[in-house]
């Protein structure tokens, strides 16, 4: 069990030996976690701070992964902004 007294469950995945060339197992795992996070922040279905802890990578980086590939990291409706501009005239 992980340090910080949370529960973990390992998955296990099934990869051919084709995709691990020059690729250690640990690095892939590690990029896959990153990925799978990546993802699940952009569907909505992690928040960023979650998506990082489960990334296990702190939150700037996870944030800079997210910008890498082009992923907006903040949404902000247009409407709302222009609401906000409006009750600041």
């Amino acid at each position: 069990m992980p340090s910080d007294s949370r529960r973990a469950m390992q998955i296990t995945l099934d990869v051919p030996e084709q995709f691990l060339i020059d690729t250690e197992p640990v690095e892939l795992a590690r990029r896959i976690q990153l990925y799978a996070a990546v993802l699940m922040f952009q569907s909505g279905e992690l928040s960023a701070g979650a998506a990082a802890e489960f990334a296990g990578v702190d939150r700037f980086t996870f944030l800079a992964e997210c910008q890498r590939r082009g992923i907006p990291t903040v949404n902000y409706p247009v409407e709302e902004l222009a609401e906000e501009l409006a009750a600041l005239r």
